[in-house]
């Protein structure tokens, strides 16, 4: 690292927000939604089935570690799961105040928003006291992953599920180079620091070095999808397709190479899904 650089992840999501909250209605972020949410709700019926004969759902403590505008965290609050957001950003965790306030009632009462940095978890809850702990889009900003995974598994019930959302570290070379950026390209192997497109300096994670932590934090892999594999050159301008048909084609591409070799290992990011001993 040349003398006086920033290290990768160090210098946090600060100043990202606006950008990040302009790029939201964009073909880019609506993948990335629509991906993670079928494969986090594939999961939670994996491993929290429905009980014979119940009416509903089964209910239970989801906690969102950078919570962000709040798309997945919602989206189980609204499903009847209690949904707890831990924020750090401040213009992040406005946003996400004002999208909690916007829902209805029997929403808001099932969702609790809080600031603070999923490093620091033992400051706000016990020990295993979640069944599902989200953690989406935040390992990139931190310099080393595993003091918050450790963290994240202390607060995770016996069979409880932690999804993580990260950049992948083996797949750095691949957008640069197919826009044609060959010393981006060049400069990205052997690496796992870029600069993203909010233009904040962070860090990737490579699927082998993440499964090795969570072996030895007691979180084991279970199974991991890719995300973003066909779409991910797109700019910042492109928006989904407004035909329904060719949107849902497009997800079904992006979804079953998120799913299959070797498609998924090249995803711009990857969905890795843990389970607590």
């Amino acid at each position: 690292m040349p003398p006086g650089a920033v290290p990768p992840g160090s210098g946090g999501f600060s100043g990202g927000a606006e950008s990040w909250l302009d790029k939201l209605g964009g073909l880019r972020n609506t993948v990335r939604q629509e991906l993670v949410a079928r494969q986090l709700d594939e999961q939670i019926g994996a491993h929290f089935p429905q009980p014979a004969g119940a009416h509903a759902r089964r209910r239970l403590r989801v906690l969102d570690i950078g919570a962000g505008q709040g798309t997945q965290a919602l989206r189980l609050a609204r499903a009847g799961h209690l949904v707890t957001g831990l924020e750090a950003d401040p213009a992040m965790l406005s946003t996400l105040r004002a999208a909690v306030t916007a829902e209805p009632a029997e929403v808001r009462e099932r969702f609790v928003v809080l600031r603070g940095d999923g490093r620091e978890t033992g400051r706000h809850f016990g020990p295993a006291c979640f069944d599902v702990v989200l953690c989406h889009g935040v390992l990139m900003y931190v310099p080393d992953p595993e003091p918050m995974l450790a963290a994240l598994a202390r607060v995770l019930t016996p069979g409880g599920l932690l999804s993580l959302l990260v950049r992948n570290g083996d797949a750095l070379a691949l957008r640069p180079a197919l826009l044609g950026d060959w010393p981006a390209a060049l400069a990205a192997f052997g690496s796992d620091s870029y600069t993203n497109r909010l233009g904040l300096n962070t860090r990737a994670d490579r699927r082998g070095a993440l499964t090795a932590i969570l072996a030895g934090i007691g979180v084991p892999l279970h199974d991991w999808y890719g995300v973003r594999v066909f779409t991910d050159t797109a700019s910042d301008t492109a928006r989904a397709p407004r035909d329904p048909r060719e949107l849902e084609q497009l997800l079904q591409a992006e979804d079953l190479a998120g799913r299959t070799d070797p498609y998924r290992a090249v995803a711009a990011l990857l969905h890795l899904c843990g389970v607590r001993k």
